[in-house]
């Protein structure tokens, strides 16, 4: 074998364990209290910032974790025992609600907002489009109660599991004991959800430098579009800062928004900043669910911002309102965006109810 054959060779070595390391430092494996078998693998995405939820404090074991999958799927937690959490959390919408602009509950009662998804709850500090739960544990309580969600009352849900054939014996693997409380119940139903982790996109893998993943010439003039027109409010990772803001789908708010829980007027119409991850199948957009595709969101923007009293000052510091994107511009981003879209995420066998 010649000398440069032989070089060849160590170079593909050398670069396949190149590749090999790079792929193990995408993602930071969290200890498990010397390798406790009883306890989730958690893997923290390395270009993650260090999430809100304590996974050390709280470490997700696996009995809780199946326990708070069985309850997510559990349509006796609503009065009818027709309604879910997956009833619009869906696992193949990125556990959002796919092209339902407003989510119906018990009786087919119809709710106010468009749901939100699940995946990166983690790394929230509030919760809801309004912002009006700041603890983890409690964002279950809002829908097991709403009378337009599920509508049940804590005690009513805890006499239903206490005469299932099969809760009992699942919250004794879980907490050591058959007896069901509330606080388990929202404990499960969060150590389930805290695990949905969405950061193996393109986008991601391409951040991360992972061998063979390269972004198209669209998709990266979509990314240069997206660094100068939209990140001010989705910033990266998370592509969201967290924020409430009035983003002039209206003269004046039908819906009053993070005003609901301050009672300020300067906050009427504004909400939370959704995250752009998955944004290609989450439809319909918006708090309301008025926009059906992603060219409509970008056409808002380009062309139809309303003059509300409470408009971002980011949407008018050109002079005119909206941020100026041509057809093709607005055909890039969109390139873009569906870099973002999480596949594994949905396909994730763990969070499938079969």
């Amino acid at each position: 074998m010649g000398f440069s054959k032989v070089r060849r060779i160590k170079i593909v070595i050398m670069l396949v364990m190149a590749g090999f390391v790079l792929g193990m430092s995408s993602y930071r494996t969290l200890s498990t209290r010397d390798g406790d078998p009883e306890l989730m693998e958690l893997r923290l995405p390395a270009n993650f910032p260090k999430p809100v939820y304590d996974f050390e404090k709280n470490p997700v074991t696996k009995a809780r974790f199946e326990l708070g999958k069985a309850l997510f799927y559990a349509p006796v937690l609503s009065s009818d025992h027709r309604i879910s959490c997956s009833s619009c959390h869906q696992a193949s919408a990125a556990f959002a609600n796919l092209n339902t602009a407003i989510s119906r509950g018990v009786n087919d009662c119809l709710g106010e907002r468009n749901a939100p998804p699940l995946f990166n709850l983690a790394w929230q500090k509030e919760f809801m489009l309004d912002g009006r739960i700041t603890n983890i544990l409690e964002v279950p309580t809002n829908a097991l109660t709403n009378p337009c969600e599920m509508n049940n009352h804590p005690d009513s849900i805890l006499k239903v599991l206490k005469k299932d054939p099969d809760f009992p014996l699942l919250f004794e693997k879980a907490f050591g004991s058959t007896g069901i409380s509330t606080e388990n119940i929202l404990t499960a139903l969060t150590q389930f959800t805290v695990m949905m982790i969405s950061a193996d996109t393109k986008y991601d893998r391409y951040i991360r430098k992972e061998p063979g993943e390269q972004l198209t010439p669209d998709e990266l003039r979509g990314y240069t579009l997206y660094k100068e027109k939209c990140s001010s409010c989705h910033t990266e990772p998370l592509f969201t800062d967290g924020s409430y803001r009035n983003n002039g789908l209206d003269e004046l708010s039908k819906d009053r928004g993070r005003d609901s829980l301050t009672h300020l007027s300067t906050d009427q119409g504004r909400f939370r900043v959704p995250t752009l991850r998955n944004i290609e199948i989450t439809r319909p957009y918006m708090h309301d669910g008025r926009f059906g595709s992603l060219k409509k969101v970008l056409q808002h923007y380009a062309a139809d911002v309303k003059n509300h009293a409470n408009l971002d000052p980011i949407l008018k510091k050109t002079g005119s309102r909206g941020i100026a994107l041509s057809a093709a511009e607005q055909a890039e981003l969109i390139s873009f965006l569906k870099t973002l879209t999480d596949i594994n995420l949905m396909n994730d066998r763990r969070f499938i109810n079969f």
